[in-house]
């Protein structure tokens, strides 16, 4: 909700003005992102004239302390939301640092490659926070992601799939 739209951000405010139109999507019941997410595209907008971005809202696929058996579904259910949306943006790079919500978007994704109607690349930077073990969504997307980023040695270590770049949110 706060940390990880702040990290995400971070990375994003690195990225030159061919990386647009930009979709943000969060959860539904994420109150802080949409405001974070106006004002970074407002402060952009004074550098880049024509920067685009959209927002759109998703089922949160897991709230915090859900049960595991409860998420299935509402994840589930995340995914079946996030596929018509995923087919409408057709998205070419999918950046992603870790809230539940990336996991249905990323996997909708995954689904348009498989049916060969549109391919793209997700590259999962894992948040600064986790030192020593992935999150839930790290966990996942770690055997799906094209490149998986990690801020830690530590990790590195554990994940040898993973790309190790040092701290960079």
């Amino acid at each position: 909700t706060g940390g990880h739209t702040t990290e995400i951000l971070r990375l994003l405010s690195c990225l030159s003005e061919s990386y647009s139109p930009r979709h943000y999507i969060f959860a539904d019941s994420d109150k802080m992102s949409e405001a974070k997410i106006r004002s970074f595209e407002q402060k952009r907008a004074e550098t880049f004239s024509n920067s685009q971005f959209t927002l759109d809202r998703i089922p949160r696929s897991r709230e915090v302390r859900q049960s595991w058996t409860s998420s299935v579904i509402t994840t589930l259910y995340s995914i079946l939301y996030s596929l018509p949306l995923t087919y409408r943006l057709k998205p070419d790079l999918i950046l992603c640092n870790g809230p539940g919500t990336c996991v249905p978007v990323c996997i909708s994704a995954l689904l348009l490659g498989l049916l060969g109607i549109k391919r793209a690349i997700i590259v999962y930077v894992e948040s600064i926070c986790r030192v020593e073990t992935l999150s839930l969504s790290g966990k996942i997307l770690y055997y799906f992601s094209d490149y998986f980023i990690v801020q830690w040695p530590d990790l590195k270590e554990k994940y040898p799939k993973s790309v190790y770049l040092g701290r960079i949110v």
